[in-house]
Formats: C-alpha cells, structure tokens, sequence
C-alpha cells in the first residue's frame, strides 16, 4: 500500500497514515487502503488498535481538499459515504481502537479519531471542524459524533464557528482522555492497548459492543442488550478460566489467564 502502514506486536496492531508531504490528508486512496487494511486484520491475534498518523505535525489535517474542490452535487454525496462507510467500519471494529493524535486532527481528522473508542494526544494536537468556513458541512459524521462526544451546544459551537482547539481545551471539554509530550504519545498508547490485550478478549468484545449498541437505543432496551452480552460470556472459555483463576487458592493462581479468542 502506498499511504498505510500495518504492524502487529504482541496482540497489537498499528495503523499509520503515511501521507506525510500532505499532512495525512484523506483521499479516495487513503480511504481505499485504509478500508482494505481493517478487512485485514486478523480478528483472532490482534486485541487492540492504534491508529495515528506519520509525522510529528499530524495526525489527519482532514480530507483532500484539492479533490474535494471540483466535485459535484452527486460526486460530493458519494465522497462522503465513501468516509463514513470506512469511519463506521472503523467504529464498528468488534475490538477496541485508540486514536493516537500527534497533531493536527482536522475535518476528517477529528472525524475518523472521534471514530476510535478512545483517543489520546500530543500536547500539540489540534482539533477542529472547519468544514463551515470551507462552504461545506463536515461530512464524515463530525455533526453526529461530536455532539455525542462533547455535548450538543460545544459540538454546535465548534462546528458553527469552525474554530479549531488546542490539546489543553480538548482534554478539558472531554474530546480526549489524556495528553502527553509527543515523544510520550505512542509507548503511552502501546501501554494502554496492552493492558487491554491481556484482559479477556471477548469480554471486552461483548463491552464494546454493549456500549455502542446501548448509546442507540432507551435505557430499557439497553439494559436487555447489555443482559444478553453478559449471559453470552458464560459460554466462553474466557469466563471459565477468568473466575476459575479467582477462586482457585492463592497458591494455585496462575499471573496470566490463557484467555482465547475461541
């Protein structure tokens, strides 16, 4: 692939944007490669995902705005499903995933790390939806998940002055979870989606699915899927070696759990 990187170490895999004469920026390639890197992965070894960008300035600066410039009504409406099917791909990974921002994270760079379950940053990371002073709105879900993200009147207020924030202000109003010098982003990003890994993988499936499915629906109706994800681990060998281990005398307990996939 010419704009993607691809690794796995120990259950973890990492993904980089490796576009960095052009900031990371997101073209009908780099969403091609991308889409096809996370039909690749192989669900049954890999636990986590990083994903970041190549380069110390950015993480995604948004999508290709020289390819964007010239589309028509029609060309506009199948570039943006093209990102959002590729984003909810992404959001939809049954394993979790971390966005590891180390700088700008623009338009569809603040799209696709909303995207990931979790994201971290540089402390010179910088997140925005520009879109409105572009002409356009942001089109691969940034209206959707930053006011689920941010709350509705910061999502509203970001969106509609297209006012683009440090690292500082998006940890306070909740965009991110943690900042780091830059040298410190991607060990802490290594550190956090392994202990992940080690923890039982279909459990931490079931979770993520749990949430995600929930956040869609009533708290009743929540509350069922989140009974059936919970009654569905009892048939795993997961929960039998889990609480097996618990239980067992403490001169019988083994320091990793053989957790499997299966």
């Amino acid at each position: 692939m010419d704009f993607i990187l691809y690794e796995v170490k120990d259950a973890v895999a990492t993904i980089t944007i490796n576009r960095p004469k052009a900031l990371n920026a997101l073209n009908s390639q780099v969403l091609d490669e991308l889409d096809a890197t996370l039909d690749a992965i192989d669900l049954n070894t890999v636990r986590a995902v990083i994903l970041t960008g190549a380069g110390d300035k950015s993480f995604v600066a948004g999508a290709d705005i020289g390819e964007m410039s010239t589309l028509t009504k029609a060309e506009g409406e199948a570039f943006g499903k093209k990102g959002n099917d590729v984003f909810r791909k992404l959001e939809t990974l049954p394993i979790p995933v971390i966005a590891a921002v180390n700088g700008f994270a623009l338009g569809g760079g603040c799209e696709i790390s909303m995207s990931c379950d979790i994201r971290i940053c540089s402390e010179n990371a910088m997140f925005g939806q520009p879109e409105a002073g572009l002409g356009i709105t942001p089109g691969f879900g940034g209206t959707q998940r930053l006011a689920r993200t941010v709350g509705v009147g910061m999502a509203k207020q970001l969106i509609y002055t297209a006012r683009n924030i440090k690292a500082d202000e998006a940890y306070r109003i909740g965009l991110v979870n943690a900042i780091y010098p830059a040298e410190e982003l991607i060990p802490a990003a290594e550190k956090l989606a392994a202990t992940i890994a080690k923890n039982a993988p279909i459990a931490v499936r079931n979770c993520k699915k749990a949430i995600n499915d929930g956040l869609q629906v009533d708290m009743d109706k929540a509350i069922v899927i989140e009974e059936k994800l919970f009654g569905d681990c009892f048939e795993t060998e997961d929960q039998k070696a889990g609480m097996g281990n618990f239980l067992a005398p403490k001169d019988q307990k083994v320091k990793v759990v053989p957790f499997k996939n299966c």
